[in-house]
């Protein structure tokens, strides 16, 4: 008696709720992740093997590189405080769209005379490389420098608003000369800040 043969048939497997999911995760981390601005002052930092992570608000960032020294603090609130204060020190008059652009900038290096021309600048042409001249860290006579008064500032925003003592990180070139350093430093230690952060770059452990 003849074998009977049962046909074969191919496995379909339906993709289609998979490729659902796929494309829901791949619209959520696009949604929800927050582009990284360029910076406009780029530093090569020297390489350390510490670990240890900054935290995300109350801390200011001093960038020095090139001979030039850019400022930044987190938090739109404490820029916004920020530019209303170092206005009444320097008597210039800041709108509200200023402040209000202003308090999404990350960092800046310009002298606050210049400072209104870099707020109406947009991101992209803002942060072009070599733009920006750096803040004033020398003092002029028996007044302080902009840079001390940038510090000073944003300790006292901080402090009103968020009730903490504002940290410092300095994020320096590994090629920037001494000098440069240590007149930041200098400022710093002006107002007896003698604590801070050095940002440096992960490398390997030697062994």
């Amino acid at each position: 008696m003849p074998r009977i043969k049962v046909p074969r048939k191919s496995t379909a497997i339906d993709m289609t709720a998979m490729c659902d999911v796929a494309f829901l995760l791949l619209t959520f981390f696009i949604l929800t992740a927050t582009a990284r601005q360029p910076e406009p002052l780029p530093v090569d930092t020297p390489a350390s093997t510490v670990k240890i992570k900054l935290p995300d608000t109350d801390i200011a960032t001093l960038t020095v590189g090139h001979g030039k020294v850019f400022f930044g603090i987190p938090g739109q609130d404490i820029r916004r405080s920020l530019i209303e204060k170092m206005g009444t020190v320097y008597g210039i008059q800041f709108t509200e769209e200023e402040k209000k652009r202003f308090s999404v900038m990350e960092s800046f290096g310009v002298p606050i005379g210049n400072l209104k021309q870099i707020i109406a600048m947009k991101g992209d042409e803002r942060n072009r490389e070599g733009l920006q001249p750096g803040i004033p860290i020398d003092s002029v006579g028996l007044r302080p420098s902009e840079l001390h008064q940038w510090v000073y500032q944003a300790r006292l925003a901080t402090k009103e608003l968020h009730n903490q003592d504002m940290r410092v990180s300095i994020k320096g070139d590994a090629n920037e000369k001494i000098p440069e350093i240590q007149k930041v430093i200098e400022i710093l230690q002006s107002q007896n800040v003698n604590k801070f952060s050095l940002i440096t770059s992960l490398r390997g452990e030697d062994y």
